[in-house]
């Protein structure tokens, strides 16, 4: 009756087929540690068997965005308190060692102390739910990220083949734009029964390649014109943004999440974006940077929207002629955008998420 009453902290350590879970007291001892297969039932065999050392407190699961998605999934739809843990640091592995129950006892420990820090005012790290718009807006995202990088790879490919082509090919193509170069390729043909001459497999090879672009470009805005409304369907506050598009809103939304709660505040989105101002002081100097953690993703979609306002917003060209009287880089000035933009950008995400839950 007593071990009913009692307090408990589990920990999982994630992988692909398995998930092996540990549970601690309110002390950090551990009571027990099991492995369970990563399907539906495991999940739900793994919740049972942790709530029968005691109340369940909260449960740290590393990977909450890869191997360990379905299982935050599955606690958070049983009203079960999910805490994001990291793997531990290479110095602690060293001294520790590295297994899976020793990682699981890490996330459990974690999330003790992460709960202790909870009550002391310290906020514990919140997974994304990833139940809503936003995970699908990030799932196409995904699949648009990845055509377009590889239409660059195609692109390099095929401008390296003509660097180096037979001097007909190369005095044919080079220095050519991308799209000049992509339809002029498209239309080469290649004696294919005469392949072991370089000029002919060069062509072959360039014809392929331009296929694979155009191919790739089509898919890119096959999926662009399944974003574009998503997105503004979705945050048409943040979308109505100056400089923000249709590809800055969707990170921004990607990198907050499904749920607001993770958006407790301005600053913390400022920290998100990796966009909060730290001291950098040294002597008589005094001034800040930004520092170097958070989404560099959405960090470089705060980059595109001041460049697009310094740019052709006359209220941001006037503020950086001023802050360059006062002795302000243009660095420095672009970093100062960046969290005026937060600013903007938080009060229009928050109001999408309440028009969203209501």
């Amino acid at each position: 009756m007593a071990a009913k009453k009692r307090s408990v902290i589990g920990g999982v350590d994630t992988h692909r087929d398995t998930h092996h879970a540990a549970i601690i007291d309110s002390t950090g001892g551990l009571l027990a540690d099991a492995e369970f297969p990563a399907t539906s039932d495991g999940y739900a065999d793994l919740l049972a068997w942790m709530r029968s050392f005691g109340r369940l407190v909260a449960v740290g699961v590393e990977g909450t965005g890869s191997y360990g998605a379905g299982l935050a999934r599955h606690l958070g739809s049983r009203k079960v308190a999910v805490v994001e843990v990291d793997r531990p640091d290479r110095r602690t592995r060293r001294a520790k060692g590295k297994s899976d129950p020793i990682d699981a006892i890490a996330a459990a420990r974690a999330t003790l102390a992460a709960a202790r820090a909870t009550l002391a005012g310290t906020a514990m790290g919140i997974p994304k739910t990833r139940t809503g718009p936003v995970e699908a807006i990030r799932a196409l995202r995904v699949a648009r990220h990845g055509a377009v990088k590889a239409r660059t790879a195609a692109i390099n490919q095929m401008r390296g083949l003509v660097a180096a082509a037979p001097e007909a090919l190369r005095a044919e193509l080079t220095k050519r734009s991308a799209a000049v170069l992509v339809n002029r390729c498209a239309i080469l043909t290649a004696d294919l029964s005469r392949l072991h001459d370089p000029e002919q497999a060069t062509a072959a090879a360039l014809a392929g390649l331009a296929r694979r672009v155009k191919a790739l470009t089509e898919e890119i805005r096959a999926l662009d014109r399944q974003l574009t409304p998503l997105v503004r369907r979705t945050a048409p506050r943040t979308s109505a943004l100056f400089g923000v598009g249709t590809d800055v809103a969707a990170q921004l939304l990607t990198t907050a999440g499904d749920n607001p709660d993770r958006l407790h505040s301005e600053a913390a989105l400022a920290h998100l974006c990796g966009a909060a101002p730290i001291p950098a002081n040294s002597g008589r100097v005094r001034r800040h940077r930004l520092h170097r953690g958070g989404d560099r993703g959405a960090n470089h979609a705060l980059h595109t929207t001041a460049l697009c306002r310094l740019r052709y917003d006359e209220r941001t060209r006037a503020y950086q002629r001023r802050r360059i009287t006062e002795g302000l880089s243009k660095q420095e000035i672009l970093r100062c955008l960046k969290r005026y933009i937060v600013r903007d950008i938080y009060t229009a995400l928050r109001a999408d998420f309440a028009a969203l839950t209501t």
